[in-house]
């Protein structure tokens, strides 16, 4: 028969050993929760803030945050051009259709038939109507005793500025550059050559691109003569 002081003993050693299972329970129950935190099939196998982050949108991503600290991106590609391609081209083909046939007639040219074609071309205000005219004058005494000719070619080179007039109505407007060269001949004979650099204006009217106004944008070689070789 056991003695009291061995019936201590024993009941201290099944405490201790109660004590090393129980914290090697909470031991194993830490460590396998955490790994169950980090490879939980729900979050795709990442980390609590991995998957928030996913959440809330990746900055580097595109595809839910802004990747500029909040901000949001401007949707560029929903703000339609000023003028189309095809818009430009035929804006640049009024321009050079004008200018050609401003320096395009002949000694025996009356102005009211030759200004007609050509006004239709221009916005028709009185400025154009003004600027829309043969040579006048001493020239145009000089063109008739010559028997003179003169004949244009416009080329546009490059576009000044496209932009939405806002404050007169609305409507596109269209500057370019357009370079021009007349040859004149007086009695069958070339006598001179010149080439001018033109601000040309456009706008679009009625559907249709009609020249507003043009201004010297540069003097180039104008006359210049081909039997002097200047």
């Amino acid at each position: 028969m056991e003695s009291p002081a061995e019936n201590k003993r024993s009941a201290a050693l099944a405490l201790a050993v109660l004590g090393v299972l129980l914290i090697a329970s909470l031991v194993v129950l830490v460590v396998f929760d955490g790994d169950d935190d980090t490879d939980d099939p729900s979050n795709g196998g990442k980390s609590p803030s991995a998957a928030a982050q996913d959440k809330n949108g990746d900055p580097g991503s595109g595809t839910g945050g802004t990747g500029d600290g909040g901000a949001a991106r401007p949707a560029t590609d929903s703000v339609p051009p000023i003028v189309t391609p095809q818009e430009l081209a035929e804006a640049h083909r009024a321009m050079a259709a004008y200018m050609s046939g401003l320096s395009t007639y002949k000694y025996t040219d009356q102005n009211a038939t030759w200004s007609k074609p050509l006004l239709g071309l221009t916005v028709a205000d009185e400025r154009m109507k003004g600027l829309t005219a043969l040579p006048t004058g001493k020239d145009w005494d000089t063109c008739q005793a010559a028997r003179c000719a003169s004949t244009g070619k416009a080329t546009v080179v490059r576009d000044g500025m496209i932009a939405q007039d806002l404050v007169s109505g609305g409507g596109s407007l269209v500057s370019s550059v357009v370079t021009l060269t007349s040859v004149r001949t007086e009695n069958g004979k070339q006598t001179r050559t010149e080439t001018n650099s033109w601000l040309v204006s456009t706008r679009k009217d009625a559907g249709s691109w009609k020249v507003s106004g043009f201004d010297l944008q540069g003097l180039g070689n104008v006359g210049s003569s081909d039997k002097t070789g200047d």
